[in-house]
């Protein structure tokens, strides 16, 4: 939903409020975050369950290569007692790092789409910067 969407639904509340704060904010971090052939975005969103991670070229307009926590490789790599988002999350980084050096890709722009950089976004960085991303 966008920021003007918000606004025409008049959005009241709580949840409408936060989410509004995080679209304002990711607007504010897009004016300087910019993808290019050699260094492409990354970009990640948030679910309560789940995390999902781009890699974008913005000068062509394409996605390059993506996952999600959702994928079979995440989920079959983690043990018994790492089962946690954050776990996930880090074990996702650490694979999107791999599919991007598959493709040549070893340097990044960081987009954390205006969610705060701890927990589960900060796990997914570090395992990004573990399999050799640099950012």
């Amino acid at each position: 939903m966008s920021i003007a969407t918000l606004r025409r639904k008049n959005a009241k509340g709580k949840t409408a409020r936060r989410v509004l704060a995080r679209l304002r904010r990711h607007a504010r971090v897009l004016k300087k975050v910019r993808g290019t052939g050699e260094r492409p975005r990354l970009i990640v969103r948030r679910s309560l369950r789940h995390m999902e991670a781009q890699l974008v070229d913005d000068d062509r307009g394409v996605c390059v290569t993506g996952i999600s926590t959702r994928a079979k490789e995440v989920q079959s790599g983690l043990g018994g007692d790492e089962r946690g988002k954050t776990a996930q999350s880090r074990l996702a980084g650490r694979l999107m790092a791999e599919r991007a050096k598959a493709r040549g890709i070893e340097r990044v722009v960081f987009d954390r789409g205006g969610y705060r950089y701890h927990g589960r976004v900060q796990a997914f960085a570090e395992g990004a910067r573990e399999g050799g991303l640099k950012f």
